[in-house]
């Protein structure tokens, strides 16, 4: 049976609640994900931050050409996170009826990865290929 952490990606540059609201939309918009997970000095995940949270203070601070604003005052305090044994076709069904397409994969607390709808896709839609070629 297939895992999350068969599907998961890790994270090289995940976010600091101390990071700057610039810095941190930097860095989520190379990691190629809609957001990323915020840890602390221990890699505990303590928040997840997404572009839809950064983009009214971008708007704002932009426009005033000043910002002051921190991961932590933006991130959701609250972060979705799966633990890395967690079966691909129940997280599959689970997001499938959640709006998130971006999760914590997390153990113990501490930061492993992300795995987002488009992984799972890709994972489920290579296990359909190698049943069609067992038919």
């Amino acid at each position: 049976m297939l895992q999350v952490k068969d599907a998961m990606y890790p994270v090289s540059c995940p976010l600091r609640t101390d990071m700057s609201l610039v810095y941190a939309v930097e860095t989520i918009l190379e990691s190629g994900y809609l957001g990323l997970p915020v840890v602390d000095t221990d890699s505990i995940v303590v928040g997840f931050l997404s572009e839809f949270d950064c983009l009214p203070h971008l708007l704002r601070d932009s426009y005033h050409c000043d910002s002051h604003v921190t991961v932590e005052t933006l991130m959701q305090k609250n972060p979705l996170v799966v633990s890395p044994t967690m079966s691909i076709v129940d997280l599959a069904q689970q997001m499938a009826l959640d709006k998130p397409k971006v999760y914590a994969v997390v153990e113990q607390g501490k930061l492993l990865g992300v795995i987002t709808r488009s992984m799972l896709m890709k994972t489920l839609s290579e296990a359909l290929k190698q049943c069609n070629a067992v038919a």
